[in-house]
């Protein structure tokens, strides 16, 4: 594909690529490759891979900025054995980081990604601009280490009413919170060709055991955190229980905060177009 044909890509149509880093060869995507300005990282959550991303969420932060997301290590294409720690993948994305020649990032990360995103900030304070964290909370957050008792209870629902998990998991069963998750689900199936490899089961125990392990591990001394940082989330995350967003809010001190009505864990996706809006306000100042 030439220059003037990928600069015209869109998040169901962008080719995977390859970069190898560590002994890990990373699978990821890139979009506005032309735009000026730190490139934003995109770190994803629990179970997903490439395609698992909301096509509407990309392409709007990638009208302005140089997009890239990437799996992680073990995880659909990219090659090793899954991390089983926060910092074992917090490491691993400055290492993709730095082998794609970037010098200073932007970092958007959604539930597990802004958890990782917090280890990479305080790892490394240097390589990080700014942050947007959603659907996350921090180390040792109320009932973050009780994921994994609410990602299987969901799942079995989504099996027995034969729906995916993701309806129960990230969306609020009110009739606008049930019609963003369907939207949603339609969006991130829009890609038809080249789709990525799905999370095997080794990958997501190793994650749910990485959730465990930050759920119950003291809290970060985030005062320490002066970056700019945009937290968001919805009122009612059963995933990552809201108060965490508020609590992360309060203990990062240079933070903006966005709360929205009537959803939950994927309230970015459910008010993608508001939350893409105020994401590039955030960026840009």
């Amino acid at each position: 594909m030439n220059e003037p044909q990928e600069l015209k890509s869109t998040w169901k149509s962008v080719r995977t690529r390859t970069i190898t880093a560590g002994g890990v060869k990373f699978a990821y995507r890139e979009l506005g490759a032309d735009n000026p300005g730190p490139p934003l990282v995109c770190l994803i959550h629990l179970a997903a891979v490439l395609d698992n991303w909301d096509p509407r969420v990309i392409d709007g932060f990638a009208a302005r900025h140089r997009v890239i997301a990437f799996d992680n290590r073990g995880v659909g294409a990219s090659s090793g054995s899954p991390s089983a720690s926060m910092e074992e993948m917090a490491q691993d994305a400055i290492a993709f980081v730095e082998a794609m020649g970037f010098d200073q990032v932007d970092l958007f990360g959604f539930s597990m990604g802004g958890m990782i995103a917090q280890e990479i900030v305080l790892m490394k304070p240097a390589l990080v601009r700014k942050m947007i964290i959603t659907g996350t909370g921090p180390a040792g957050g109320e009932g973050i280490s009780k994921v994994a008792r609410v990602t299987y209870l969901d799942m079995l629902r989504g099996w027995l009413s034969f729906q995916d998990p993701k309806q129960f998991l990230f969306f609020t069963r009110t009739p606008s919170g049930i019609r963003a998750g369907k939207e949603f689900l339609l969006r991130i199936q829009e890609r038809t060709e080249d789709r990525d490899k799905k999370i095997t089961v080794a990958a997501l125990q190793a994650q749910l055991k990485a959730l465990r392990r930050w759920g119950n591990k003291a809290p970060a001394d985030l005062s320490k955190v002066h970056h700019p940082v945009l937290v968001a989330n919805g009122d009612s995350d059963r995933m990552v229980p809201s108060r965490n967003t508020r609590d992360l809010a309060e203990r990062l001190p240079n933070s903006e905060l966005i709360i929205y009505p009537d959803s939950g864990h994927g309230a970015v996706f459910q008010f993608h177009g508001d939350f893409v809006r105020r994401a590039l306000a955030f960026l840009a100042r």
